[in-house]
């Protein structure tokens, strides 16, 4: 700026007291200078050389509890204390003069914003309207410096989304495509921009804050990852954030709201279901930062392109975002498979943009107790999911007001989104890859909780009643794996002595087990019928046991025999390896990837090598020696008979096989006749429960709509739901069939062994 170059102040005022405050601070920096409101101002006529700076008055509520934050009592008795009324403005200004303060943003000549309108605006905004928009978002950046990055909420989305030449370009393109006029699809893509942006207010967020955390407050105690979020907070000056947090409850993103709020950083903003848009929570979350989109609009071409625009604006204006990539609740426990469609949009709005990048932050919620656990293990077996509505958030509201033990947030690596494509390679699976690459981020930050071990024990339990001293003798050989292993594991404290006996009550308020006290010492045992509520808790901690439990199957295949060595493996051996007589190892790592194949629908592996590599690091942990041993059926059971109560195989994949032995036995009574897949599970429902009351399915927790749902798409994948006709399809199912009662019958022998250990462990049969 030269000291010749006229400056015109641009006050965006609402009052009298408001302008008298922007006056007092002109005086002081730009002395002469005119004050202006834009509509005051004929911009085309100004010199080039003219220094516009915007300015912006800001009210501050008063500090309650270390923090200036609107309660909701100021709402209840209609005040504002952010934007207060006129006639009270001066009477607040005169009882606490640090309630308004005057901010100025970055200053912009005419010649720059007109070069700006030029260049990014559509031909028909006029420019007067350009420079009061780009004058209100500057004075925005200016004012969160005073009120916190918290309050970073975007402004006049839909106005400048819909202005932009890239929209206008984007919506011609898309008319011609569809055969209609440009400036109706214009129209229309507006229209449904404004219906879905999050108009956010801080008032509403403080409200939203305010109201919606008693949801949670009383129900945990929140614990977070605090070196990790530290780094998050710089990593955020940089780059936006993208959450992409693993989905258990309701109340996901409340929690995750107030920890975020807590550390100061920006809101995100939430993508979430229309289902939740009822009133009241509608209005006021949309204001607070809740995007509401439907569920699926594929079929709607224009909805589609809104939305595209919405996420490349978002990305490139560096707001944070946050979607639950699970696409719902999970009913299991279980990560549930990536839904890729916003995935998809933010991937090509980084594409598009030169430069452009955000960061995705893998991100695990888990709860000690959850009341929400019955409906959805009723959902899984087959019922009806009950409608959100007002009368269901009062009923909701009512069950959080228990204490419900701890929730926790971990922080899986944050992955910058460019070179996750790039290492992802190109093609078709490029998406996929980057998803499951989050999923595993996600699944590894995920800790095991001592309600998710004790789940896990007990399941895996003879199905009787046990003793605290029984139970916790069960435990300790997988604690013993975890800390091996240097997994996020509970407590120690919290499996043993009185912290057992309080983890155990928790699992009882929870109705996972129950107590019989009237002998000399009290026994616990599962609930009746509620197997899937016990498994929810254990599949929280599943994946963490998957690596170690291929490992203890394909060992037991080879020691039995059933791994043959093929020239392949000889020549594999001879390249990797550099020796033919390594020719069996490559047969069963070849064992193990298809025993990963199997449950490729069921958790999310990492590439080959790594895959490999990770069961090599559980071999070194079962036998130090095995790089030198022969895997003779005699070694191999001594190997496995020594880890007494630590193996994981059947406590771990059994209710998979199981799911898997019902859809295979399905599809084969089918034989040519045709279902489609809604029926196919639902009648393997009925045949899963007919299996369980038999003895034929082990596991009851694997009568599950969700595991069924799991093992269709492993058949679909394989060709056996739709592929080849008539024998050839009865054989195909037949094989599957067969294969699946294979790995059962190596589950079977590893129960066995495990009987075997139980005099090792007093008399605990397992």
């Amino acid at each position: 700026m030269r000291v010749s170059d006229p400056v015109m102040v641009l006050a965006e005022t609402r009052t009298g007291c408001e302008m008298s405050a922007v006056t007092e601070w002109a005086q002081s920096a730009y002395p002469g200078a005119p004050i202006r409101r834009p509509d005051e101002v004929a911009f085309d006529e100004l010199p080039d050389h003219t220094l516009v700076v915007p300015v912006r008055p800001v009210w501050l509520p008063a500090v309650r509890r270390g923090e200036r934050r609107v309660t909701l009592g100021d709402v209840l008795v209609l005040s504002n204390p952010r934007r207060p009324v006129g006639f009270a403005q001066p009477l607040i200004r005169s009882r606490r003069p640090d309630a308004l303060r005057v901010v100025a943003g970055e200053p912009a000549s005419i010649d720059d914003l007109r070069r700006r309108h030029e260049r990014d605006v559509a031909q028909d905004v006029p420019f007067a309207k350009f420079v009061a928009l780009q004058a209100s978002l500057s004075a925005e950046r200016a004012e969160r410096q005073i009120v916190g990055d918290r309050y970073k909420v975007p402004r006049l989305v839909a106005e400048q989304i819909s202005s932009s030449a890239r929209f206008r370009t984007g919506a011609a393109k898309l008319a011609a495509e569809l055969g209609r006029p440009a400036d109706v699809v214009v129209n229309d893509a507006t229209d449904k921009l404004t219906g879905f942006v999050a108009t956010q207010s801080r008032l509403m967020s403080d409200v939203f804050s305010a109201t919606f955390r008693r949801l949670h407050d009383r129900a945990w105690n929140v614990s977070v990852d605090l070196d990790t979020l530290n780094s998050l907070r710089t990593l955020n000056k940089s780059t936006s954030l993208v959450f992409l947090p693993s989905h258990r409850s309701y109340v996901d993103p409340l929690v995750l709201a107030t920890v975020l709020r807590g550390h100061d950083f920006p809101p995100n903003l939430v993508l979430g279901g229309i289902n939740l848009s009822f009133w009241p929570v509608g209005p006021i979350a949309q204001r607070a930062g809740i995007i509401f989109i439907r569920r699926k609009f594929g079929s709607d071409p224009v909805y589609k392109f809104a939305m595209r625009a919405y996420l490349a604006f978002i990305v490139e204006k560096r707001f944070n975002l946050e979607w639950y990539i699970e696409g719902g609740r999970s009913r299991t426990g279980k990560l549930r498979k990536p839904m890729l469609g916003l995935l998809n949009y933010v991937v090509e709005a980084v594409k598009q943009l030169d430069e452009a990048d955000v960061t995705i932050v893998p991100t695990s919620i888990v709860y000690d107790q959850l009341h929400e656990i019955g409906a959805m293990a009723a959902e899984d077996a087959g019922g009806t999911k009950r409608p959100e509505g007002i009368g269901w958030l009062l009923r909701y509201a009512k069950a959080q007001r228990g204490y419900l033990g701890e929730a926790r947030i971990r922080f899986g690596e944050p992955l910058s989104l460019r070179a996750a494509l790039a290492d992802a390679g190109t093609g078709p699976s490029q998406l996929d890859k980057v998803a499951f690459r989050v999923m595993d981020e996600i699944n590894t930050a995920t800790p095991i909780s001592a309600t998710s071990l004790a789940g896990f024990a007990l399941l895996g339990a003879s199905d009787r009643a046990y003793t605290e001293p029984e139970i916790e003798r069960i435990l300790e050989p997988l604690l013993d794996y975890i800390r091996r292993r240097d997994l996020p594991g509970p407590d120690p404290a919290q499996c043993r002595g009185a912290g057992l006996t309080r983890t155990l009550r928790v699992l009882g308020d929870a109705g996972v087990v129950t107590c019989f006290d009237g002998g000399s010492e009290p026994v616990w045992s599962i609930a009746a019928n509620n197997h899937a509520i016990a498994a929810y808790y254990r599949n929280g901690a599943l994946h963490h046991f998957v690596d170690r439990a291929i490992v203890e199957v394909a060992m037991l295949a080879v020691a039995e025999g059933a791994v043959e060595v093929t020239p392949g493996d000889v020549a594999i051996a001879e390249d990797e390896f550099g020796v033919a007589d390594e020719a069996l190892l490559a047969a069963a790592q070849r064992e193990a990837l298809r025993i990963r194949d199997l449950l490729k629908f069921e958790f999310f592996f990492p590439p080959k090598d790594e895959f490999l590599h990770r069961l090599g690091a559980e071999l070194d942990l079962i036998a130090v020696e095995w790089r030198d041993a022969k895997p003779s059926r005699e070694w191999t059971y001594d190997v496995l008979h020594s880890h007494t109560g630590g193996l994981l195989a059947r406590r771990t994949l059994q209710p998979f096989f199981d799911a898997q032995l019902v859809v295979a036995t399905r599809l084969v009574e089918l034989g040519t006749t045709s279902r489609d897949k809604d029926a196919i599970l639902a009648d393997c429902l009925g045949l899963g429960r007919q299996l369980s009351l038999q003895g034929v399915v082990r596991s009851k927790d694997s009568v599950s709509k969700d595991l069924y749902d799991a093992a269709y798409q492993l058949a679909d994948n394989r060709g056996l739901i739709e592929g080849t006709e008539g024998a050839d399809l009865t054989a195909a199912r037949e094989a599957w069939l067969d294969e699946v009662e294979v790995m059962r019958g190596r589950l079977s022998r590893i129960a066995s062994i495990e009987e075997l250990q139980a005099d090792v462990l007093t008399g605990v049969t397992q």
